[in-house]
């Protein structure tokens, strides 16, 4: 009997052991096939990333004639230019700008100049003959006086009526020659003011026809200092070339970049730019060189967003200085900038990945507790791309599903002590 007993409990200690492997076993593949992380403790930074673009801090504009708006050019075509990276010396080729519209207007300066040389001509003759004139009229005058003055001598022993009449006389041929004189006057002033306007005219033609000339030279664009030609970037991105418009307004066709001093120039988006500071440490990287890593600071933030081309969200330029001096480092080239916004000792953080939502304002994790799952409220804080930081909830080294794990939905909602205690407040309140 006692041995029935003992085969009995043995074979029901078997059972259990089987089952209980059997159940094990079963929660263990479920969770082999889930996903875990561990809550950690340490440094949390708060990271902005952005794509940017290598820029010299500091360059020489190679710019076109400055006298565009004077000469009513408004644009000009770029008609050839060196290909960009060319090393230049001071005093290099760099550019040429299409004079076509220039020799036009050149040509009507220069017409206007030989008409206005005409008409100077002509009224320097006018003047002179008008003049000779007077002069000729005054020295007939001047004889007619002299003649009247001899009448009256010869009229002393006439009637008294025919002396009257020779002083008369006299007296008409000096109020002629007066009126002569002061005329003459006249005219000498209007010939004078005549010629001046005549002159005046003839030396603005000249002076177009000269600055025009000057300009024409300075549509041959040389380099102003020693240095790599860099095409101008428009607002829009495109790069002046040969075939590019100059403005009257930004006749700058090219740049000569000091590259021993770099920025990264980016544009960061306008729910970041609140974190983004003037003085935080950047790392940055190159497209074209994965390995190498570079340092840098913040030195400047816009205070007015702009709209990018092809893109319809608000952004805010970001200039990064770039510590290093690379002879590598080349205008253009693709970076990626990781703003270093805040960093945060000593704390909780997860995956965002691990991190779920019920409502607005209630966050929860699938917390593993040995073999078993529960869904546990968390309070959170600060946040990067890929880690939040957790307040309140959780423990270092606890783990945590990266997914919903299976049946886990279904599984009571474990809430925040604090959080308990307000709804038995309320709860109290009520009653």
């Amino acid at each position: 009997m006692n041995r029935r007993n003992i085969l009995i409990a043995a074979a029901l200690a078997i059972l259990v052991v089987v089952g209980g492997l059997i159940y094990f076993g079963n929660r263990q593949a479920e969770n082999d096939g889930e996903l875990l992380t561990k809550v950690e403790r340490g440094e949390f930074k708060i990271v902005i990333t952005t794509s940017g673009e290598l820029e010299a801090k500091n360059s020489t504009e190679v710019r076109g004639p400055n006298g565009l708006r004077q000469a009513r050019l408004w644009q000009v075509n770029i008609e050839d230019i060196v290909p960009e990276g060319t090393t230049v010396k001071k005093g290099d080729y760099v550019a040429s700008l299409d004079r076509s519209e220039l020799q036009d207007r050149i040509s009507e300066t220069q017409n206007k100049l030989q008409q206005n040389l005409s008409e100077y001509t002509q009224t320097k003759l006018d003047t002179a003959l008008t003049l000779r004139e007077a002069r000729d009229q005054l020295v007939n005058l001047e004889f007619a006086v002299e003649e009247q003055k001899l009448v009256v001598e010869q009229s002393q022993y006439e009637p008294p009526a025919t002396i009257k009449q020779a002083e008369i006389d006299l007296e008409k041929a000096h109020r002629a020659l007066k009126q002569a004189k002061e005329n003459y006057q006249l005219q000498r002033q209007k010939a004078v003011a005549q010629m001046q306007e005549a002159a005046a005219e003839l030396a603005e033609a000249q002076n177009e026809a000269d600055f025009l000339q000057k300009l024409a030279d300075q549509f041959m664009i040389k380099a102003p200092e020693d240095g790599m030609v860099i095409y101008k970037r428009e607002y829009n991105g495109k790069k002046r070339a040969a075939g590019s418009t100059v403005g009257a307004w930004d006749p700058v066709v090219a740049t000569l970049p000091d590259l021993s001093k770099m920025l990264s120039r980016t544009y960061v988006n306008e729910v970041d730019i609140r974190q983004v500071k003037v003085g935080q440490p950047v790392n940055i990287g190159l497209d074209a060189y994965p390995d190498k890593k570079l340092s840098g600071k913040v030195i400047s933030v816009a205070n007015v967003g702009e709209q990018r081309p092809n893109s319809d969200a608000k952004v805010f330029e970001v200039n990064v200085e770039i510590f290093e001096t690379d002879t590598t480092l080349r205008p253009a080239m693709t970076t990626s900038n990781d703003i270093i916004a805040e960093v945060l000792d000593d704390v909780l953080y997860i995956p965002l990945e691990s991190l779920h939502s019920q409502g607005d304002s209630l966050s929860f994790v699938y917390l593993k507790e040995g073999m078993d799952i529960s869904r546990q409220q968390v309070r959170v804080g600060k946040a990067n791309a890929n880690e939040i930081v957790v307040q309140a909830g959780l423990e270092e080294g606890d783990q945590l599903y990266l997914s919903v794990p299976q049946n886990g939905a279904d599984r009571p909602l474990v809430l925040l002590e604090e959080v308990k205690e307000n709804e038995e407040k309320l709860s109290s309140s009520v009653q």
